[in-house]
């Protein structure tokens, strides 16, 4: 039976460029979705890029211009960039789309109407100067559990969740003058509510989730939540639907969040399918995948939002929460200049041996280092030296022996049960989101089939049995073919061009292939060229 499986990917935010650590936490999404699909799965595969909220605002008055502009800009810059990797989404949006929008108020709605959204007026910080009412995000201050520099929402040093009246020494971020406090009125989400929920929820994940996503969700319970207030004085944001907040906006922490839900909703009414029935529990597998700075928004506030909306919707089957990735051993710094963006990258390499790279050495459990030289390295041993040399010794030698023509032989019983094996191995890997160990061990069989080659020695076989020959040659061309579909949701390019390469026309699945009769060399172009 066909399962359901929900997966989203982090939403990028829509005011700077995506660089490799934006890559090495989105990557695994895109495996996974192509695992499922090729198991013929029901898969929705959705993010979108966060377009709201304070730093845009800043950035376009900064710049003279309007909001909009600036997402719209950083929007279609990453739109192409995961074209250009070959993520396969069902739906890359945006927060600006007008269907975003009503589904939000939605929702909101629903929360208003089970309870978790209340109002509350209270000391909001205002600037003098400014003579405006100040978002979280414009105010700057001290930390009150471990004294760094924090925002008026977080600690940038301990990401501690903070409400703006725990900051202290708070001043605009605008213009720096020091705050005064004013009365306002907000909505609030009463996260407070779901101390215990989330509790539980992390308690039956331990050994699902990753490491981090458990130990940063028990850090925050520790802290203890807090009620999170929904709306914000901003121009730029998605319209309050309630009456008397007209002059504010939903916050972007809640609205952007809920994307995922928006966008998978989009997704299955192009489908034609029930969301609501596809999101129950028990109806569907989910997969989050983020970056280790995003885990208590989908870990803690986005439980709690779906419980406060259903209580009866699937909560985060898995939390694909990955560490991060540094420069040359030192922490990506845009001052420094000590950071790669996806635009440089993209520009320099084949896409398949950025996803190679950033899959084969993703920060899965600690932090990891990205250099030209180790990326260089990995490429030419694996890439080159690995797969490329198992493709092009065999296709080469039939190419000079035989003008491209490989008859049909017997496949070898034990290479046919070995390719089984690591399909299930494989299989196993992704869905518990080991996409490191994943590829590590599709690489292994690539290996396996170099040991097989050289064991057999074909270049002898070819002058004292031409039967062995046959069947040797066979049984590497029947790797082949199941290399094209094993390294399918990792490296797709390439195993279309392994296949095009013997006009294998096996539709993709994941599963051992079978190939039948004689078959001729297309073309043996080199996968992959040295890189010096």
């Amino acid at each position: 039976m066909n399962r359901n499986i929900f997966i989203g990917g982090a939403w990028p935010y829509a005011n700077n460029s995506l660089h490799v650590g934006h890559l090495a936490a989105l990557l695994p999404a895109d495996v996974i979705a192509r695992y499922y699909r090729l198991n013929g799965d029901n898969v929705i595969y959705v993010s979108g890029t966060d377009s709201h909220g304070t730093p845009i605002t800043v950035r376009a008055r900064k710049e003279n211009v309007s909001p909009d502009s600036i997402a719209e800009k950083y929007h279609a810059e990453f739109v192409k960039n995961f074209n250009d990797l070959d993520f396969s989404y069902d739906l890359y949006t945006t927060t600006m789309t007008d269907y975003h929008a009503e589904h939000v108020k939605a929702y909101l709605k629903r929360m208003y109407d089970n309870g978790f959204i209340y109002e509350k007026e209270e000391e909001q910080d205002f600037c003098p100067s400014c003579n405006a009412f100040l978002s979280d995000r414009e105010i700057i201050g001290v930390c009150p559990h471990c004294h760094g520099v924090a925002k008026g929402d977080q600690c940038d040093n301990c990401l501690a969740t903070l409400s703006a009246s725990e900051v202290l020494d708070k001043k605009c971020a605008n213009c720096g003058s020091k705050t005064i406090l004013k009365p306002n009125k907000h909505l609030y989400f009463a996260l407070s509510k779901f101390q215990d929920k989330i509790k539980k929820l992390t308690d039956d994940h331990a050994n699902i989730w990753r490491y981090n996503a458990v130990n940063e969700t028990y850090k925050f319970l520790d802290m203890g939540l807090i009620d999170r207030a929904v709306t914000r004085q901003l121009e730029w944001g998605i319209d309050v639907p309630f009456e008397h907040f007209e002059d504010k906006k939903i916050y972007v922490w809640i609205e952007a969040v809920l994307g995922y839900l928006t966008a998978g909703n989009k997704v299955a009414d192009d489908k034609g399918i029930d969301f609501e029935k596809f999101m129950q529990k028990g109806n569907v597998t989910s997969y989050y995948v983020h970056g280790k700075d995003n885990i208590p928004f989908h870990t803690v506030i986005y439980p709690s939002l779906l419980m406060a909306i259903d209580e009866n919707i699937d909560l985060p089957d898995h939390i694909i929460s990955c560490e991060y990735v540094n420069m040359n051993n030192e922490k990506m710094s845009k001052s420094k200049g000590n950071l790669i963006s996806l635009n440089e990258l993209t520009s320099m390499f084949d896409k398949d041996s950025i996803r190679y790279f950033m899959l084969a050495n993703g920060p899965e459990n600690k932090d990891t280092n990205f250099s030209m030289q180790d990326f260089i390295t990995n490429h030419n041993k694996f890439l080159v030296g690995t797969l490329g040399n198992f493709v092009n010794r065999n296709l080469s030698f039939m190419n000079k022996k035989f003008d491209g023509k490989i008859c049909e032989g017997k496949i070898d019983e034990n290479i046919k049960a070995l390719t089984k094996d690591y399909y299930n191995e494989i299989g196993s890997l992704i869905e518990r989101g080991k996409i490191k160990s994943a590829i590590e061990k599709a690489f292994d069989y690539v290996s396996e089939g170099n040991r097989y080659y050289s064991d057999r020695k074909p270049w002898e076989q070819v002058n004292n049995d031409i039967d062995e020959f046959n069947d040797t040659t066979y049984t590497c061309v029947y790797m082949m073919a199941n290399m094209a579909n094993m390294l399918m949701p990792f490296i797709p390019h390439t195993c279309e061009r392994i296949k095009a390469k013997l006009a294998l026309d096996f539709a993709p699945s994941w599963k051992e292939v079978e190939i039948k009769g004689n078959l001729q060399v297309q073309n043996n172009e080199l996968l992959f060229e040295r890189l010096q």
